[in-house]
């Protein structure tokens, strides 16, 4: 039996973290181990963490906010020194059957893959996809979106199917893809740290990823990074998650390195400003706006 080393990140993680660790606990595989990177919350996340029975926990404390990529390197490497053979990297504002692990393997092992990822839900709505498979698209700027985001579940995509991208909410993976491959890219402080990761695996082209529908799991989104915000009237986008975004997507083109790649930033510089003006999601003020191209920029200075 696989040893499989469980990696989540929290920060000021206190209203989802028990919801999480209470289904790591009821898991039917045995051979876990979790690893817990905290970035500093000033919450109580951790002594929620310590109220609970966990014996195969190994908690990681960071004094300031590394970003979610490095803290996810930390619990990885700290998993191969433990020789663990897998790793599930997961999000710890999500909730999961009692068979998650045992059916990521399954698939696994019946697909002939290193990679798999289930169909992911709303945790606010049930009946509705997060995620249920994704690929890159070129001409979106080799943006991964997500398969039946926003669809009523009625199985239509209960196929398991090969796909390219999987977000890090929930992804298990065997030890030698990080030998192949490497691990996260640091320089991503949140967001497309996940789409860096999954399109080095596809390029190399050694490992495969397989979607796994027949699995409950449910995400909480946006309730970690707070990528919306609310002024009493209407729902915004917030400043944090528009400048990562901004910024990661540059650096991500960066990286792919291509022509089409470098005409694609040129073309981003244009079509950010146009969503400012008509993206109902963006505040209409100077400060979004300056916030927008700051962030563009620092995407190619990263």
């Amino acid at each position: 039996m696989d040893k499989i080393g469980v990696v989540t990140v929290t920060y000021n993680s206190a209203n989802v973290v028990g919801d999480f660790i209470d289904c790591f606990l009821k898991q039917t595989y045995q051979n876990l181990v979790l690893y817990v990177v905290d970035n500093c919350s000033e919450d109580i996340t951790l002594s929620i963490l310590k109220k609970k029975d966990i014996s195969n926990i190994v908690i990681i404390k960071n004094k300031t906010n590394f970003g979610v990529a490095k803290a996810n390197n930390q619990a990885i490497n700290r998993a191969f020194i433990d020789d663990c053979d897998q790793l599930l990297l997961i999000n710890n504002d999500v909730t999961f059957e009692k068979g998650l692990v045992h059916k990521l393997i399954k698939s696994q092992k019946e697909n002939n893959c290193s990679l798999v990822v289930p169909k992911i839900m709303y945790f606010k709505d049930p009946d509705t996809i997060w995620y249920a498979g994704s690929w890159f698209i070129k001409n979106k700027g080799y943006l991964p979106l997500h398969r039946g985001q926003g669809q009523v579940d009625k199985g239509q995509f209960n196929q398991s199917i090969e796909v390219e991208y999987a977000p890090t909410c929930c992804l298990l993976a065997k030890r030698k893809v990080f030998d192949d491959i490497g691990l996260m890219n640091e320089k991503y402080f949140v967001y497309f740290d996940d789409t860096d990761f999954s399109y080095r695996i596809w390029k190399d082209g050694s490992h495969k990823m397989f979607y796994c529908p027949d699995i409950k799991f449910y995400h909480k989104v946006g309730s970690l990074t707070k990528s919306i915000d609310f002024d009493g009237k209407k729902n915004y986008r917030g400043n944090f998650f528009i400048e990562q975004n901004v910024a990661n997507h540059i650096y991500f083109l960066r990286q792919i390195g291509s022509m089409f790649a470098y005409l694609f930033i040129i073309w981003l510089f244009f079509k950010n400003n146009l969503r400012f003006i008509i993206d109902a999601q963006i505040r209409k003020d100077f400060s979004t706006w300056w916030l927008i191209n700051k962030s563009y920029f620092k995407g190619i200075r990263m």
